[in-house]
C-alpha cells in the first residue's frame, strides 16, 4: 500500500500542499483530479522521490521513500505529463536501454522488455523507429518504459491529455490489466473517461484532498457539475 502522510510543500511564500494525505492499495485505480496549477504534478513528484516536501511521509509497503529512496524506485514507475523518448531509437532498443539504466539484471531484461511491450500494445511496433510514431503510440511507449520493472506503485501525470476517444479507451483498458499487479495513481480532467476504471476519487483543492465518491461529485467539488443533476457526492 501507498500511503502519504502529512505531506506539505512549499514554494517561496506560497503554500502549495498542505497536510495531504490519503492511500491507494494494489488493485486499486485512484484518480487525482483539480484544477490546473493546484499541484497535483508537484504531489506526484514528491510521491515519485523527484521533489522534497517541506514536511510529511510517504511509506510504500511501510518503507519511508525519502529514507530508502533507492529500494522504491525499484518498485515504483512514473509517467510524467512530458516524456520524451529519443526518436532515433526503435521502441525495442529504448525500452532496454531504459531497463539497463535502471539496473535491471541483463538476463531479465528482455523479459521485461516483451512484458512492457505486451501490456501497452506495442508488439507490432518493436522495430519501429519512435520519431516516426503517433502521439498516442509515444504515449505508450512512455507508458511502458514506466512498467519496465513491473512496479507496485504507478504515478500517470495527466495520463489522457491529447489523446484522442479511442486511445483513451485503450489506455483504460491497459490500465485495468495493470492494476492486478499495481496501486495507481492518475491524475486527469477528462473525468468522464477516468470514471470508468477508477476505483476512488481525491481532489486537490487549496492545498488539501477533499474525497468523492463519484464522478459527479468530483465535478460538483470543482464546480464543474450542472445545477440541475443530481446524484451523491
Amino acid at each position: 500500500m501507498l500511503e502519504v502522510r502529512n505531506i506539505a510543500f512549499s514554494w517561496g511564500a506560497a503554500n502549495l500542499l498542505e497536510d495531504v494525505s490519503f492511500s491507494v492499495a494494489p488493485g486499486e485505480t485512484a484518480v487525482l483530479a483539480g484544477a490546473n496549477g493546484v499541484g497535483k504534478t508537484t504531489l506526484l513528484k514528491i510521491l515519485a522521490g523527484l521533489c522534497c516536501p517541506s514536511s510529511g511521509t510517504v511509506l510504500a509497503d511501510g518503507v519511508d521513500t525519502f529514507a530508502q529512496p533507492l529500494r522504491f524506485r525499484r518498485i515504483m514507475g512514473y509517467l510524467p505529463e512530458s516524456a520524451p523518448a529519443d526518436p532515433d531509437l526503435t521502441v525495442k532498443r529504448y525500452l532496454r536501454y531504459r531497463a539497463t539504466l535502471r539496473g535491471e539484471m541483463s538476463k531479465k531484461i528482455r523479459h521485461r522488455v516483451l512484458e512492457a511491450m505486451n501490456l501497452c500494445g506495442l508488439e507490432d511496433h518493436a522495430d519501429t523507429y519512435i520519431g516516426t510514431l503517433s502521439f498516442g503510440l509515444r504515449k505508450r511507449v512512455a507508458l511502458a518504459d514506466a512498467l519496465l520493472l513491473r512496479p507496485r506503485f504507478l504515478l500517470l501525470d495527466d495520463l489522457l491529455a491529447g489523446l484522442d476517444p479511442a486511445t483513451r479507451f485503450s489506455f483504460g483498458r491497459i490500465l485495468a490489466a495493470i492494476s492486478s499487479f499495481a496501486a495507481i495513481i492518475v491524475s486527469g480532467h477528462e473525468i468522464d473517461e477516468l470514471a470508468s476504471w477508477a476505483t476512488k476519487f481525491y481532489v486537490l483543492q487549496s492545498g488539501h484532498i477533499l474525497g468523492a465518491k463519484t464522478a459527479f461529485g468530483v465535478k460538483n467539488l470543482l464546480g464543474l457539475a450542472p445545477r440541475t443533476e443530481g446524484g451523491a457526492a
